[in-house]
């Protein structure tokens, strides 16, 4: 017979006093098991000590998981085969004080119980509890576990996803990081799409249904994706952190129009990544489109492949650029009096600081106005 009892004038336990009559064989059970799994001895000696104490004295659940031994009988049936205790049938036979309680060692609700607190004490490691358990009571634990699962579910609830590596796959390692492609035919496609969203802060992944994640703006995508008419890819640091999102139309031929580069709330990534991305995008059969957003990253495609505007040498080229985007002026190398009078035609205020043809300066001298 087992009782924790609660002492005068002293701070009141976490755990009440009751008499459980299978005291020893709860312990025993609860060592078999946590030996079982490969606890740790940190997460073995809170179970033996913490968990131990609330089942003596704060387990509930309905017979026969826990069980009122107040007779003989029900006695005989608890403890068979074994032998009913000599000490709890005297007291049977006597017939005082408050029944003790019989709790099953393996009954499901106590072993869901259990699963439930080694879930959390194994979700502590790497955090300031570690080393630090025996501080946490179980019902300290229990409230812990249900308020982090009740955010998982409102964070479900509004969209909210957690990575899901089956659903994509690798496509191109940069040197910090890696640029993965989602897959269109994974049962966990719009999840991801949703994971990618709530990191990236834009459109991809946002439902209209989110917690069925249908409708909206996501369920273009998906669809899209699902049937091969678009193709999805993320910049992903370390844990999978998304850092920048790429689609790209499939043509009738096969080749990719790259159509988005998007960074974080639809801006144009960072500066950081522009390397890596240039990397990533000479691996696809692409057309000869730039969209804004690779102009906005400083990024072009000509006809040797993606480049930076620095890089673009060949005259052919720059006047393609120029004539689509005239700024583009200023960072090409060794530009051409060509250009010059095909920018001046349209805005010759491009060209500020530019070394220009004599002709081309007194031709721009005399458009002044007085």
């Amino acid at each position: 017979m087992v009782a924790f009892l609660v002492t005068a004038g002293k701070r009141r336990s976490a755990y009440a006093a009751r008499d459980v009559a299978n005291a020893a064989a709860l312990k025993q059970a609860i060592a078999r098991r946590s030996r079982a799994r490969g606890d740790s001895e940190e997460v073995q000696a809170w179970l033996l000590n913490h968990f131990y104490r609330h089942l003596i004295g704060n387990f509930s659940a309905p017979a026969p998981a826990v069980t009122a031994i107040g007779t003989a009988a029900q006695a005989a049936d608890c403890f068979r085969p074994a032998a009913v205790p000599a000490w709890l049938a005297e007291r049977l036979k006597r017939g005082d004080g408050v029944p003790p309680l019989w709790i099953q060692p393996d009954g499901e609700a106590l072993l869901a119980l259990e699963l439930r607190l080694v879930e959390f004490l194994g979700s502590r490691q790497g955090t300031s509890l570690q080393g630090k358990l025996m501080r946490v009571n179980a019902p300290q634990a229990l409230a812990l576990w249900a308020a982090e699962h009740a955010a998982f579910e409102a964070g479900r609830a509004a969209g909210w996803r957690e990575h899901s590596p089956e659903a994509v796959r690798e496509h191109w390692r940069g040197r910090d990081g890696v640029f993965v492609e989602f897959r269109p035919d994974s049962p966990q496609l719009r999840s991801e799409l949703a994971y990618e969203s709530q990191h990236m802060r834009h459109c991809l992944g946002q439902f209209a249904d989110r917690r069925n994640l249908a409708g909206g703006y996501g369920e273009s995508y998906a669809e899209a994706c699902a049937t091969g008419r678009l193709r999805l890819f993320s910049y992903r640091g370390g844990n999978q952190q998304p850092h920048v999102t790429i689609s790209a139309v499939v043509e009738t031929d096969g080749r990719l129009r790259v159509d988005q580069i998007k960074g974080k709330q639809n801006r144009p990534p960072v500066a950081r990544y522009r390397d890596e991305i240039l990397g990533f995008l000479a691996t696809l059969d692409s057309t000869g489109h730039t969209p804004p957003d690779a102009l906005a990253l400083g990024v072009v495609r000509v006809r040797a492949g993606w480049r930076l505007p620095s890089q673009v040498t060949e005259e052919a080229d720059q006047l393609q650029l120029v004539q689509r985007q005239p700024e583009l002026i200023q960072a090409l190398p060794c530009t051409t009096p060509l250009l010059h009078w095909l920018v001046a035609a349209r805005n010759p205020e491009l060209l500020a600081g530019l070394a220009l043809s004599p002709a081309l300066r007194a031709s721009l001298a005399l458009g002044k106005p007085a």
